[in-house]
């Protein structure tokens, strides 16, 4: 039985999907499974950032479409470029192992700073230049150094690896995932904790996007389903889509376990990023509870950020 997988054609995308497709041939020898390369709105316009340009599916619209039409039988995706309402006739397979969802900062090589002094370094140097075209990346790090200068990049991290040295940026930040996955570890790095950057939700994870009457599918991808990562998921998808956040607002969330405890953090903010609240909410290690957690937080800093502006 022959397979056709619809996947964007970066080298993290196709890290992404050979690392899905190498489970199931592990799971199913007698499959044969082929990509597709498909280019989508997002990849085709750089010189812009997300918000100007859409929202949420600009990565996956063109990729959706061939997989309605049936050209392809399933589609890999970072999971934090999916809208929270699917297209209709498409869903969500189970979620599979997630990697570290961490946002990590690469440092230019021309700074000679010791790696235990780079969160000092960030907190004090004045007027840093710091690549990234996220409003939620970027309202967090002017906490942390009102002084950083944002510099709006775009692009595939390669990329964005390139711009850290043409552009003479001081860093960028990128997703710690994408870093782990394309073996890159050996860049200068900073990792961000939770506590001084919450990430966009479902970062680090993968999405598996199936036709929603395709019982096949299912019976393939069923296998590869994380308990924990399904949970992590729920949790801060549920916040985002009762949040309404998309490209246009600074947002992110955030499971992370605390003792015996699973905690949900999540940021939300202005668009014009000058007002930014956070809040956390304890739940308890179910599907329904980790829905109801992140439905309640995302009420919670609504409200919170609705009463700053009063």
């Amino acid at each position: 039985m022959k397979l056709i997988v619809g996947t964007r054609g970066s080298a993290l995308a196709l890290a992404q999907t050979d690392s899905i497709i190498n489970l199931v041939l592990e799971k199913f020898p007698d499959l044969e499974i082929e990509k597709k390369i498909i280019k989508t709105k997002g990849d085709k316009i750089l010189d812009k950032s997300l918000d100007k340009i859409g929202d949420k599916g600009l990565f996956v619209s063109e990729i959706e479409r061939e997989l309605l039409e049936g050209t392809i039988d399933f589609a890999v995706h970072s999971l934090k470029d999916m809208p929270t309402k699917m297209s209709p006739g498409l869903k969500l397979a189970q979620t599979p192992p997630r990697q570290d969802p961490r946002d990590v900062l690469v440092i230019n090589h021309k700074h000679q700073v010791r790696h235990e002094d780079l969160g000092k370094w960030l907190r004090s140097s004045q007027g840093l230049k710091i690549g990234t075209g996220s409003k939620r990346r970027t309202s967090q790090l002017k906490i942390i150094n009102e002084s950083i200068q944002e510099v709006m990049i775009r692009g595939n991290i390669g990329t964005r690896l390139e711009k850290l040295v043409s552009q003479d940026l001081d860093a960028i930040v990128l997703a710690t995932a994408g870093i782990n996955r394309l073996g890159l570890e050996d860049l200068k790095l900073y990792h961000f904790s939770y506590d001084e950057m919450i990430p966009a939700c479902g970062q680090g994870a993968l999405a598996i996007e199936v036709r929603s009457n395709d019982e096949n599918m299912d019976r393939i991808f069923d296998f590869l389903a994380d308990e924990i990562a399904c949970m992590e998921i729920e949790a801060e998808r549920t916040f985002l889509e009762v949040i309404n956040g998309g490209c246009h607002v600074p947002v992110g969330a955030i499971v992370r376990k605390s003792n015996d405890s699973w905690i949900l953090m999540g940021m939300y903010g202005k668009e014009d990023c000058s007002s930014i609240v956070y809040g956390q909410i304890s739940f308890e290690p179910s599907l329904e509870d980790a829905k109801r957690a992140g439905r309640d937080l995302a009420m919670y800093l609504v409200k919170s950020l609705g009463n700053q502006e009063r």
